[in-house]
């Protein structure tokens, strides 16, 4: 039999106690999960994709997972799944908006392969407002950030934004 290989892609800008908990919840349930960083050249990121990938892996050194990677792309992600083997891609879902997005970007993926078959999971309660939008608004404000990402990310977020005048 195959080994079972999930990739889920984030925008990880940042990635959130939300993003993590979905990665943890689903590496349970398969053989391999790559985590992917996944570039969008129609966003624009307030982190480097080294950045990205270092609190990624920050959380998958907190929950010791052993059969989670971390990596990057850039393009369809229909086609580094083909490349990697994987047969499944991992998306979260926080409320009804999410759903309808992703039911339309699942369409457009069955349209590159139909061999990919895309799994959603809800996001627990407590995450399902987290945003990193909201993350973002909040660290530029100078504002407490601990509760939606981990505390040596939000650490190393707001002195990257405000250095010495970072909050406490």
């Amino acid at each position: 039999m195959s080994e079972k290989i999930i990739i889920y892609p984030i925008s990880a800008n940042p990635p959130t106690w939300g993003h993590a908990d979905i990665m943890m919840r689903a590496a349970t349930h398969f053989d391999k999960l790559l985590w992917v960083a996944a570039t969008n050249p129609n966003k624009k990121y307030m982190f480097t994709a080294q950045e990205r990938l270092e609190m990624m892996q920050a959380y998958v050194d907190y929950y010791k997972l052993k059969n989670v990677e971390i990596c990057e792309h850039e393009g369809t992600i229909v086609r580094f799944a083909e490349e990697k083997g994987a047969q499944f891609l991992l998306r979260g879902l926080r409320n009804s908006s999410d759903y309808q997005m992703e039911l339309e970007l699942s369409v457009g993926n069955r349209g590159i392969s139909k061999d990919i078959e895309t799994i959603c999971m809800f996001a627990k309660p407590h995450f399902a407002t987290i945003s990193s939008t909201l993350i973002r608004e909040l660290a530029v404000l100078n504002e407490r950030i601990d509760q939606y990402v981990m505390p040596s990310i939000a650490k190393n977020i707001l002195r990257k934004l405000h250095g010495d005048k970072a909050i406490k």
